[in-house]
């Protein structure tokens, strides 16, 4: 009797185990797509609000193992499974955060410490500003090279190559 019970629970146990690790499905473009929400996996989000708590699964029941505390970190969506997004960092670290979490609103942390702000973008333009390495800003356009930033009001372009935030071949309108 109790093998059946184990059989009966295991079916479902299993489905559910192989829907949070993969998190996405195929296209017939062979692009991946999230099974929940049938956006692209990966891509980019931002922290929503000042904190977010990240869990070890993809529910209330799992283990809280740390807490984001920057409003709009940009964040790398691997997974999906019900309300639950899988998210890593910049650093590779991740977890599970619920879904109203987070934002579609880019934002990227700058990895250049001291990185130019340009006018224009062309390395020959004004200087509007330097940013620290550490800093979220806002996302404005990126093209295949060159992505628009506002940071504490500051807008200018810098390369791809020196942010975190936006895949090396996407482009945001």
């Amino acid at each position: 009797m109790s093998f059946r019970f184990g059989i009966r629970f295991a079916v479902p146990v299993l489905a559910m185990c192989m829907a949070v690790q993969a998190g996405f499905a195929q296209t017939e473009t062979g692009g991946e797509r999230g099974s929940v929400t049938n956006l692209p996996i990966p891509r980019f989000v931002s922290l929503k609000g000042s904190e977010g708590n990240v869990r070890r699964g993809p529910s209330l029941r799992h283990r809280i193992d740390w807490v984001f505390k920057q409003r709009g970190m940009p964040l790398r969506v691997t997974g999906e499974y019900e309300h639950w997004r899988q998210v890593q960092d910049r650093d590779g670290v991740g977890g599970w955060v619920h879904y109203s979490l987070l934002s579609g609103a880019r934002t990227a942390i700058v990895d250049q410490d001291l990185m130019p702000l340009y006018s224009r973008a062309d390395p020959e333009s004004q200087i509007n500003a330097y940013l620290e390495a550490g800093v979220i800003a806002r996302i404005e356009s990126c093209g295949p090279d060159w992505c628009r930033l506002k940071a504490d009001g500051i807008r200018g372009w810098t390369t791809k190559d020196t942010i975190w935030g936006v895949g090396p071949d996407e482009e945001i309108k």
